[in-house]
């Protein structure tokens, strides 16, 4: 009799460097790769629409590999706790690994899940392959976790450095056995009414084979010219890589070697460093999507919500070209120019004056590589309430943006040619009354956390 080995995939969409299906092979008796849509488990933050886009034509990849190699991928929807033991049950497993995930809930359900299935005697081991560096073990010299970004990175390159990516198995021993799994098209990630992901089709091909090429024509063509064109919106210089890294397509350790002996590789390294810095936050300050990382923050006096503005901002009819040009980009392709996002989202704060967790909940649902770390993270920056933040009086001027990062106008002219030419607001006028209403946190004397 076997006992197999099951393999709970997550956001590690892959099978190179992937340390839970190592150790499966490893244990060499069959594997059950599985994958479950948990929409119900408390705490687990439901898939924004290009999320579940992206996700979709991703298992279907990695359900092709698997297949190639002699496995196949179960697809199961419901409580992830509920489902695993479940399948235990119906296939006889004797372990069960998984790669760890760092928000709470997440970490919740593996933990209660790990203790169940061990005192029912399974082995079940969980291990890194998402971060370079565990968010526990970067520390200060006191012991506590950092809310800077360049001591905090100045302590992971102290650390030994990231262990060697793990080569991708040559074959996979399948379970042999038939396990019901749902039909992928039956869960309902593609959009159907309407149909609006045919920008995403146009510009992305979700998978780890497609990760791999991009790597790769990154590091060969791209990365010399990285550091002084990446604040380009139209240059093209960025590495796009974040949507692989963020389904875990490719993980960091891969990138990481793969980059580390590229001359000029440093300012991309510190941006996956910034990624670390996102989830070391979320880590230690759960609420990251929904509460002031500075508390002192929940004073400022945010004025009535104008629907209006809200929506003019979402479909990119400001009337500031940048901003548009940005938001148009983000509603054709599920992505948005990192130097755009920043202007876009300091726009919406500090011009409108409207909720930072509005404009994070609208890129949730529209972006191709929003997760529960980077996502709030970098509005909470962008918001002057989060972890080494932008100092709120920093307002980013969306015209002054434009003349030096897009000064022929290529990028405002591909994506927002037509759209209105009169702002919606006084830059001028509402820069003032942003830096007033920031008074008021200042005088609030709320605690800062």
């Amino acid at each position: 009799m076997t006992s197999p080995s099951i393999v709970w995939f997550r956001d590690d969409l892959r099978l190179a460097d992937n340390p839970a299906l190592r150790a499966a092979v490893e244990r060499d008796e069959p594997i059950i790769a599985l994958f479950v849509l948990d929409e119900e488990s408390p705490g687990i933050r439901p898939l924004g629409g290009a999320a579940r886009w992206w996700l979709h034509y991703s298992l279907a990849s990695l359900a092709e590999r698997l297949q190639e190699k002699g496995a196949t991928l179960v697809l199961r929807h419901g409580p992830a706790d509920r489902i695993v033991r479940e399948l235990v049950a119906e296939s006889g497993a004797g372990a069960v690994f998984w790669n760890r995930r760092y928000g709470a809930a997440g970490r919740e359900i593996d933990a209660g899940l790990k203790a169940t299935l061990r005192d029912d005697g399974l082995q079940v081991a969980s291990f890194a392959g998402s971060l370079l560096h565990e968010p526990w073990t970067v520390t200060t010299g006191s012991g506590t976790h950092y809310s800077v970004f360049t001591p905090f990175w100045r302590a992971c390159l102290a650390l030994p450095a990231p262990r060697a990516p793990l080569p991708e198995p040559r074959e996979l021993r399948g379970a042999g056995r038939r396990l019901r799994s749902d039909p992928l098209d039956d869960w309902g990630l593609l959009p159907t009414a309407p149909d609006w992901a045919g920008g995403l089709r146009e510009t992305w091909e979700p998978g780890e084979p497609a990760a791999r090429r991009r790597l790769r024509h990154f590091l060969g063509e791209d990365l010399r010219t990285y550091d002084r064109a990446r604040d380009a919106p139209a240059a093209g210089a960025t590495s796009r890589l974040s949507p692989r890294l963020r389904w875990g397509e490719l993980s960091p350790f891969t990138v990481w070697h793969e980059a580390i002996d590229v001359d000029g590789a440093g300012g991309f390294l510190s941006e996956i460093g910034w990624r670390e810095f996102a989830w070391h936050t979320l880590f230690h300050f759960p609420d990251l999507a929904t509460k002031n990382l500075r508390r002192e923050f929940d004073a400022f006096p945010w004025p009535p919500l104008d629907p209006a503005r809200l929506e003019r901002w979402q479909h990119g009819e400001t009337g500031v070209p940048l901003v548009d040009a940005g938001m148009r980009e983000l509603w054709h392709t599920g992505y948005m120019h990192n130097r755009v996002r920043m202007v876009a989202a300091s726009f919406l704060v500090k011009n409108l004056l409207i909720d930072w967790r509005l404009g994070e909940e609208w890129f949730w649902d529209t972006l191709v590589d929003a997760d529960d770390a980077s996502n709030p993270f970098n509005w909470q920056w962008v918001a002057g309430s989060g972890a080494d933040a932008a100092p709120y009086f920093r307002v980013f001027n969306p015209e002054l943006q434009a003349k030096k990062f897009d000064g022929e106008g290529q990028y405002v002219g591909r994506w927002a040619a037509d759209a209105p030419t009169e702002p919606i607001v006084d830059l001028g006028e509402t820069r003032k009354a942003a830096l007033a209403a920031y008074d008021v946190v200042k005088r609030s004397g709320a605690p800062r956390s």
